[in-house]
């Protein structure tokens, strides 16, 4: 749909208005960026977008991400005149207040439309990259009928000035996502000032040295506008379109400047923008006719919609499809037999060789995931069941090596699980989860599947010392709200953990896996689903119950040999495997209090900060663990430099019991 210039720019200061006056009700906001990219949005939206209001959930719909979060009420003002259901007209008059879905930044979860939570500055960008690559290996997958639409990221300076970008544009150029068009505002100012306050370096031959299309256009031309588009569009490279645009752009005396940033106009500045602008309408007001041909951007979508509904219809692989995008499981997946076999046939090895065990089985099961890791593939084990590397060459892969790109990668990841159709899973080296911090709390918060394979979690990683030693990671992770963070003592346990990633689709899931080989402790086959309460008893008290040992990963077997010593001195003692604090924490009161009965001596065992123990063992508890950093030694010596031996553990229950 292409309407004359006079009411593009109608259309366009309808954004301007609704962004300015919200702002100001609000009392807070950032007017600025919507204001100046509202006619490079009302073009991309009226004219490029395949979108339908009707079915936000279309899945061949053009992606849409806002990775400059800031300027929220650019997609709420899009959301609302385009037609979708929801924000309303009283959501926007609200922004920013309890109750409203127009929350400060967009959040995936509060508004259809919203394709994933950004404000976090870089993260839509990198999501987008994600978005991009399961969009090319579900089309490799499905073909052109199905699976044929675009990726696009309106991007701010910030964006572009954060290190995540430098990693997102570097996956994205190698990997040729040439459906991934970014859209920069280019408007020179950051909340300090000018960017010639912090920078100077050249963006444009940045993007082009990663392998990008570049382009640039005049950001208040429509012409324009539509020229830089049709280049992009065009080109096999991702590309950035370069939109010179004026800050607040219509605010006759603020425009331009850092004072549009991040504040609201003030009343006066916004009278005169009106004036300016020729909006003579009250605040919240959009007049008829604007409205309209508003609305009327929809049609093209819908048209497009109802044909390919038609040819899925009539698709061989529909209910295929409609299960990969509905994130289910096939009715038939099942890791049971497996499990059992270990059973049958118990295993000595690392966690992370068991969680590669378990993953040829569900690779070669569920043709949804897809794997990757951060360059250390033969270290994590993150790469089998016979999958093939997903490359510019091939996108019918399901493995991606995306080089040394930790925080690219998580980021990816999620916009992977967020564009729907794969599962995605990545590795690296628990430490590492330092870099990956960010994106993995919006997996969380974003409530999607994304499953982290953290390997050499602890001081048993062994030679390579502190600096790779994670001694705090584990705790922090637990901090954070929606997060499955599941460290596994054996074979059994690690295919037990991948069983619950897999079914959570809403959360995703920190797998903390280990370097060393560790016995297997589960075989007694009528023991199964024993992981999914988060914590569990693996071996009752002989003697009368006096202590309950409370241990995690690869010190569960630990636990076990100091029951063992002492039952042998008359001192009864339980083992409980906590696999994942965060699922024991959500079973009822009376299985917590069985599990770790409050008569007894409760002993934590991690290789880890003893910080946050304490909720589990009491104020007499005891919590053996690693309060320092660890040191550079063969992993056996440095458990024993730590006390993580039944010669160093078992005195020191002995001493508390005795008292």
């Amino acid at each position: 749909m292409s309407l004359d210039t006079a009411r593009m720019v109608q259309m366009a200061n309808a954004i301007r208005a609704l962004s300015m006056d919200a702002v100001q009700a609000a009392n807070s906001g950032h007017p600025g960026m919507p204001m100046g990219m509202a006619d490079v949005a009302t073009v991309l939206w009226s004219e490029y977008l395949k979108h339908d209001p009707a079915s936000p959930d279309w899945a061949d719909r053009d992606r849409f991400v806002l990775s400059a979060g800031h300027g929220s009420m650019l997609i709420y003002s899009l959301l609302h005149l385009s037609g979708y259901a929801a924000p309303t007209m009283d959501d926007i008059r609200n922004f920013r207040q309890l109750g409203s879905p127009c929350a400060g930044h967009p959040e995936n979860f509060l508004l259809d439309g919203v394709e994933s939570t950004t404000g976090p500055l870089g993260q839509g960008l990198a999501m987008a990259v994600g978005m991009a690559i399961a969009e090319r290996k579900l089309n490799a997958d499905f073909g052109d009928d199905i699976v044929d639409h675009k990726t696009w990221v309106i991007a701010g300076d910030g964006c572009l000035m954060e290190g995540i970008n430098h990693e997102a544009i570097g996956l994205a150029g190698h990997l040729k996502l040439g459906r991934m068009n970014v859209l920069w505002d280019d408007n020179q100012i950051t909340i300090d000032g000018g960017t010639d306050l912090s920078t100077s370096e050249d963006i444009k031959a940045r993007y082009a040295a990663t392998g990008w299309h570049v382009v640039s256009c005049d950001g208040h031309d429509f012409d324009d506008i539509r020229r830089a588009l049709d280049e992009a569009q065009a080109d096999e490279r991702p590309s950035l379109v370069a939109c010179r645009t004026v800050i607040g752009k219509g605010a006759p005396n603020k425009q331009g400047t850092s004072a549009t940033h991040g504040a609201p106009l003030g009343d006066e500045e916004i009278s005169a923008a009106r004036d300016v602008l020729g909006w003579d309408y009250k605040p919240f007001e959009i007049p008829e006719q604007v409205l309209s041909d508003w609305r009327g951007t929809a049609d093209a979508g819908a048209k497009a919609h109802s044909e390919w509904n038609d040819r899925l219809s009539a698709d061989s692989q529909r209910a295929e499809f409609e299960r990969r995008m509905s994130g289910d499981l096939p009715a038939k997946f099942s890791l049971d037999n497996y499990i059992q076999s270990l059973m049958k046939e118990p295993v000595k090895v690392a966690t992370r060789k068991a969680s590669e065990m378990a993953l040829d089985k569900i690779n070669a099961m569920l043709p949804d995931t897809m794997g990757g890791s951060a360059d250390l593939t033969g270290s994590n084990n993150t790469k089998a069941g016979g999958i093939g590397p997903f490359t510019a060459d091939d996108y019918s892969g399901r493995y991606i090596y995306y080089g040394i790109r930790e925080f690219g990668m998580a980021a990816a990841m999620n916009g992977m699980a967020l564009h729907g159709g794969v599962i995605p899973y990545g590795g690296t080296f628990l430490v590492f989860t330092d870099y990956c911090r960010a994106a993995i709390r919006l997996s969380a918060l974003q409530q999607v599947r994304a499953i982290y394979v953290m390997t050499h979690d602890s001081i048993g990683l062994g030679e390579d010392g502190p600096t790779h030693q994670p001694v705090e990671h584990v705790q922090s992770l637990r901090m954070i709200p929606n997060l499955l963070v599941m460290r596994p003592a054996d074979a059994v346990e690690t295919a037990e953990c991948w069983d619950i990633a897999l079914r959570s689709k809403d959360r995703p899931a920190v797998l903390a896996l280990s370097r060393q080989n560790l016995p297997q402790v589960r075989n007694h086959p009528e023991e199964t689903d024993m992981s999914s309460k988060g914590a569990y008893r693996l071996k009752k008290a002989g003697n009368a119950h006096k202590v309950t040992l409370v241990a995690s990963g690869s010190e569960v077997h630990l636990a076990l040999a100091c029951a063992d010593e002492l039952e042998k001195q008359g001192v009864g003692a339980s083992v409980v495997s906590m696999v994942c604090t965060q699922l024991f924490d959500e079973q009822d009161e009376a299985y917590r209090k069985d599990m770790i009965p409050a008569s007894s001596l409760r002993v934590s065992i991690e290789a880890g900060t003893t910080f946050g123990w304490e909720r589990y063992t009491g104020e007499n508890g005891l919590n053996i663990g690693i309060d320092s950093f660890g040191a550079s030694a063969p992993a056996g010596d440095l458990f024993k430099k730590f006390g993580f031996t039944a010669d160093a553990i078992v005195p020191q229950i002995m001493n508390k019991l005795n008292g």
